[in-house]
């Protein structure tokens, strides 16, 4: 299952760094795989944020159907959608 959030990100199960179906954020522009509490940074100038709050930002911008919004709930955990 994948969800591309942006052109540069994509949160997935069919990445080597998933395990046991579990998604992970990744960078598309330099292959990096990060899980939830992993620090990313999204904008160059911007500082770094756990990834989960990265994908929670993101998602609120994509334009998501229902099996991709579950996949991002599965990886932000009990942070809120909208």
């Amino acid at each position: 299952m994948k969800a591309t959030l942006t052109p540069s990100w994509e949160l997935t199960t069919e990445h080597a760094a998933s395990s046991c179906g579990q998604p992970i954020l990744v960078n598309l522009t330099t292959g990096e795989a990060f899980g939830p509490a992993d620090l990313v940074r999204l904008q160059e100038r911007k500082g770094m944020i756990p990834a989960a709050l990265a994908v929670r930002r993101l998602a609120l911008a994509a334009e998501l159907d229902t099996a991709e919004r579950a996949l991002v709930a599965r990886f932000v955990g009990s942070l809120p959608l909208r």
